[in-house]
């Protein structure tokens, strides 16, 4: 696998808001989203300047993910704590409680690889830091994967991965790798680590190997009562938004730059998608995970059934549909390791097994996407085609020792 891992600018916060507060929190939602750096702040705009934003007026890194059991946002420490604190301050203290925002910060980092099929990505990109007891939550876009770690574990990370092959590169200020899986080349680790949900005490030594990783991921598992499940008709689409080119007249007509105003990320982006994005979060979606990162257009991942909303605004195969299997983790403490490499990789070994292709496909184009994960504040989503959800359910039910669920029969 050919793979460089780059660390975005800032320090992140992680916001965990129930469902059940969602409308009441849709304003900063939506506040974080509107285009940024129009006129100087004025008296109504208590906030004051915020942080956390690139020369063009781009978050450096922000995802917002509705799903069925939390919204959950990632965004740069300056919005949690001046747009998000104050508003959660003032709910009822009862309900304050139940939301979150994480006392510890975050870094982002983005990896870009090539090569490899994308379950198989996930779990080479997830094992170096699972060996080493980090916690993470992995976020698969349209165009590359984020991970977060915190910030405490910079260093740790770097260890991390210059144990597993990555050299750091000055030209790139990156890491960069180039070998095969990485999950094979090391088998044991010599520093402490870990990946998004499974809890050891610290005197427990780290897992000597991943199949060691995956046992205690599924043990931890069970412990929580976690069971995997899905939601009936809920089929998703992965895309982006289509950027416009600087000599468009679509962007003359906007009037973008030609009066003087600082650009936005609307200077590049089709304005329907922004409109369609805002139309979908304020209907409360079943599922919308939003990635705004400073490199790439933005990512969507999608209910199928709110593309209309968006017209022709997107690209992507909007054909495809993909189910997401849900694992509710509000019960594991956020600095849980394994879960990410320890459910894919299990779910890669059993779509080898079942197909004698690398991924969950099955020769037909319903059944030849690609594994991709996403994590969310107190839940993680496997994601998947529709015939490889149903054998990832499968596998999973005899692992977690319980019969997997539709939603609504739990």
């Amino acid at each position: 696998m050919n793979a460089q891992i780059s660390f975005i600018e800032g320090q992140f916060s992680l916001i965990h808001i129930p469902l059940t507060l969602y409308a009441s929190l849709l304003q900063p939602i939506l506040r974080i989203l509107l285009p940024h750096g129009g006129p100087t702040h004025n008296t109504l705009d208590p906030e004051g300047p915020l942080s956390g934003l690139t020369s063009t007026n781009n978050h450096h890194f922000l995802n917002i993910s509705v799903t069925p059991l939390e919204c959950s946002i990632v965004c740069h420490v300056s919005w949690a704590q001046n747009v998000f604190a104050p508003l959660i301050s003032r709910l009822p203290t009862h309900q304050a409680k139940q939301c979150h925002i994480s006392k510890d910060t975050y870094i982002v980092f983005s990896v870009n690889s090539a090569g490899m099929e994308a379950g198989q990505r996930v779990m080479d990109l997830t094992a170096p830091l699972a060996m080493a007891a980090i916690p993470i939550f992995f976020i698969t876009t349209y165009y590359t994967d984020f991970i977060l770690v915190p910030s405490k574990d910079r260093q740790t990370v770097g260890a991390a991965l210059l144990e597993r092959g990555f050299e750091f590169s000055e030209n790139e200020s990156a890491y960069v790798v180039q070998a095969p899986s990485l999950n094979h080349a090391h088998a044991h680790s010599r520093i402490p680590s870990a990946a998004s949900s499974e809890s050891a005490p610290p005197s427990t030594p780290p897992p000597s190997n991943v199949a060691e990783l995956q046992i205690r991921t599924f043990k931890q598992l069970r412990k929580r009562g976690v069971v995997p499940f899905v939601e009936p008709g809920l089929h998703l689409v992965q895309c982006s938004g289509k950027e416009i080119l600087r000599d468009d007249s679509y962007s003359g007509s906007n009037g973008h730059n030609e009066d003087g105003n600082e650009p936005n990320f609307l200077s590049t982006i089709d304005p329907k998608f922004y409109i369609g994005l805002i139309s979908a979060l304020v209907t409360r979606p079943r599922f919308l995970s939003i990635t705004l990162a400073q490199d790439d257009a933005p990512s969507l991942l999608l209910d199928k059934s709110l593309l209309w909303l968006f017209g022709n605004s997107i690209a992507g195969d909007v054909d495809g549909e993909l189910v997401p299997i849900f694992l509710d983790l509000g019960d594991l403490p956020l600095e849980s390791t394994g879960i990410v490499c320890g459910v894919a990789g299990k779910l890669c070994e059993v779509g080898r097994r079942g197909s004698g292709e690398a991924e969950f496909g099955g020769g037909g184009d319903e059944d030849g996407a690609e594994l991709s994960y996403l994590s969310t504040a107190r839940a993680g989503a496997v994601i998947l085609s529709k015939g490889g959800a149903g054998r990832a359910l499968e596998a999973l039910g005899p692992l977690l020792e319980t019969t997997t669920v539709v939603a609504g029969e739990k």
